[in-house]
């Protein structure tokens, strides 16, 4: 059986983190990729550097907002794929925030930040870069680059969570010398998990030994199979508010809270962390329906949070969407969805509602059930490795989109 090293352990375990894509292309509020969709030469969109002011970013009012939506960490993109860093490349190049108008190593200020309010701090950075000629013309010269870039975020800021890179896919047969990159992390931040972005049509592949976490990207993230393994491997899901990871002004296409409620649901489901993204505005404010949403988020793992961050996975329902989590100490948590609400038929709808859950069982024997918002005691009736539980709807005033019972073992 495999067993996690103490930092991916430690990764799993903090369950749910906040993405943060900004960059000079926030300034033209149409996603990330805007120079690439839109076919802008690079001699023209880097005239968003002239203006890039970051006169709104707050990273400490950033930092508070993800630790209000209950994220215990964040991963902020010190560069994208333009090729602009919001750190200080310390001489590699100009194209970096404190040569900008802004005049402020903004990766600091966010690691400082995080480290005040005991988030951990994570890094976002491209492996595919439209500013860099030598990334076409000359690979091997690049990739020294890169490696340097990696060795300044490595060496400059203290102790980090980890590496988020992104881009290998645009080269797939590429000898991208990750033995290089990977091991210089290894020897300035051995304690950082290394994560390496598949992209949307390979989530959940595992790529070069030293990788620490698979990614998913938007939808659902599968079941981890370790089987063939040589060490244990976690996984992430990052996903959008709406349609965009950079901002979209025009893009008013947001999931619903309970959308986001039980995609996080759904990761801790089959062990993954959810990674959910925000957009800051082109000086770095945040809009405020994203911090809103944050909010929201907050008020269910304010209630619910423990078993999120506590449980593994144990095992899903007969209807193959309620499931149980686990944690180390023997606690069995009970997630449900689409339970209903209690009330006057007169203002409550109460067609579909089945109250009546089993779940699969692994030589536990229950002595109690509760909902965690409100401490109702909860029937339960168990058959052998089988359990049967009436799942009440929430009281009138209510409705947290998934409930969780705490289940108490003998």
């Amino acid at each position: 059986m495999l067993v996690p090293e103490k930092r991916i352990a430690d990764f799993e375990k903090m369950g749910f983190g906040m993405f943060v894509h900004w960059g000079l292309y926030s300034q033209m509020g149409q996603g990330e990729w805007i120079k690439h969709c839109a076919d802008i030469p690079m001699e023209e969109y880097k005239k968003l550097f002239d203006t890039f002011t970051a006169e709104d970013f707050d990273a400490e009012r950033m930092v508070l907002a993800a630790k209000a939506a209950g994220c215990k960490y964040i991963t902020l993109t010190t560069r994208h794929h333009e090729g602009f860093s919001l750190y200080d490349t310390c001489g590699l190049n100009d194209f970096d925030a404190p040569h900008s108008p802004a005049k402020r190593d903004l990766v600091k200020e966010y690691v400082d930040a995080c480290n005040k309010h005991g988030i951990v701090p994570f890094f976002y950075h491209t492996t595919l870069d439209w500013e860099q000629e030598t990334f076409e013309k000359d690979f091997d010269t690049y990739l020294e680059y890169l490696r340097k870039s990696v060795e300044v975020l490595c060496t400059k800021y203290g102790k980090i969570g980890g590496l988020w890179f992104d881009g290998n896919w645009s080269k797939p047969n590429a000898d991208w010398k990750l033995d290089e990159l990977y091991g210089t992390i290894r020897k300035y931040q051995p304690e950082a998990m290394i994560i390496n972005n598949t992209g949307l049509g390979a989530g959940g592949a595992l790529g070069h030994p030293e990788i620490d976490s698979v990614t998913f990207e938007q939808g659902r993230p599968t079941p981890m199979d370790r089987t063939g393994m040589t060490k244990y491997v976690s996984a992430e899901m990052c996903y959008t508010l709406n349609d965009h990871w950079g901002i979209g002004y025009s893009d008013l296409n947001y999931k619903s809270p309970k959308e986001l409620i039980e995609c996080l649901c759904d990761c801790r489901k089959v062990g993954a962390n959810l990674l959910l993204n925000i957009g800051p505005t082109a000086q770095g404010g945040i809009e405020p329906i994203q911090e809103e949403y944050l909010k929201l988020m907050g008020r269910w793992t304010s209630v619910f949070g423990e078993a999120i961050y506590e449980g593994k996975p144990y095992s899903i329902s007969e209807n193959n969407r309620d499931f149980l989590l686990k944690g180390e100490d023997g606690t069995i948590y009970l997630f449900a969805y689409d339970i209903g609400r209690l009330g006057s038929e007169n203002v409550v709808a109460h067609g579909g509602f089945n109250p009546d859950r089993s779940f699969p069982l692994k030589g536990d024997t229950i002595a109690e059930i509760r909902w965690m918002d409100n401490d109702e005691e909860l029937q339960f009736t168990q058959d052998g490795d089988k359990l049967n539980v009436v799942c009440t709807g929430f009281p009138y005033g209510y409705s947290y989109c998934v409930r969780v019972a705490k289940v108490t073992t003998k």
